[in-house]
């Protein structure tokens, strides 16, 4: 039982770091069974692996849709931290290029999570992919303006250009390691040499 600084208990508190860990345990088991079979992934699974009852499974996520929108919505935070663990990184191209990289096999190998996450009608779920690509937008916006910042990029790219041609390029139907290659050559054409000149 969780304590506080005097020794009284702290009520609910155990209990809610229980809860979180089983959410912890299901979203991790989740993610694993969907990246093997796909969103289709059966609920009472998802569970036994995770070790916990199937009430506790329902209780956190009601329906297969409420669990596969928690799963996509930690792949987009996990990119996300990446993001903004890089703007440390003291070679902005580098930590451009690197966070695009994730993002490219983000979009190659999540796309049908997403889509699986979204679908159905209303306003909802519309509010979820928005609040998910303006996240990931607002990270590719920092580290291009940091690259830019110190010449390291063309000027005139901006975040919509970057991101578009990525998402093509992982869109393009051709394997993860291809659409890779495809942001290499991206980044060949916009970084700047140390003379100032486009690569």
């Amino acid at each position: 039982m969780a304590l506080n600084a005097d020794n009284s208990t702290v009520p609910g508190r155990g209990r809610r770091a229980d809860a979180a860990r089983n959410v912890e345990r299901l979203l991790a088991a989740a993610r694993e069974l969907v990246d093997k079979s796909g969103s289709e992934v059966v609920l009472d699974e998802v569970a036994r692996k995770a070790g916990v009852g199937n009430a506790t499974l329902y209780r956190h996520f009601p329906t297969r849709g409420d669990l596969l929108v928690a799963v996509y919505a930690d792949e987009v935070a996990a990119l996300c931290r990446q993001g903004a663990d890089l703007l440390g990184d003291p070679r902005p191209a580098d930590a451009l290029f690197t966070w695009l990289d994730a993002f490219v096999v983000h979009v190659a190998t999540k796309r049908a999570l997403a889509l699986a996450a979204t679908e159905g009608p209303g306003a909802h779920r519309t509010r979820l992919f928005d609040k998910w690509h303006e996240s990931m937008r607002s990270t590719a916006t920092k580290l291009l303006r940091r690259a830019q910042d110190v010449n390291a990029v063309r000027p005139d790219l901006t975040v919509a250009d970057l991101l578009a041609i990525a998402s093509g390029a992982a869109l393009s139907g051709t394997d993860v390691a291809h659409a890779q290659r495809l942001v290499g050559l991206l980044r060949s054409g916009v970084e700047v040499e140390r003379d100032g000149t486009v690569s």
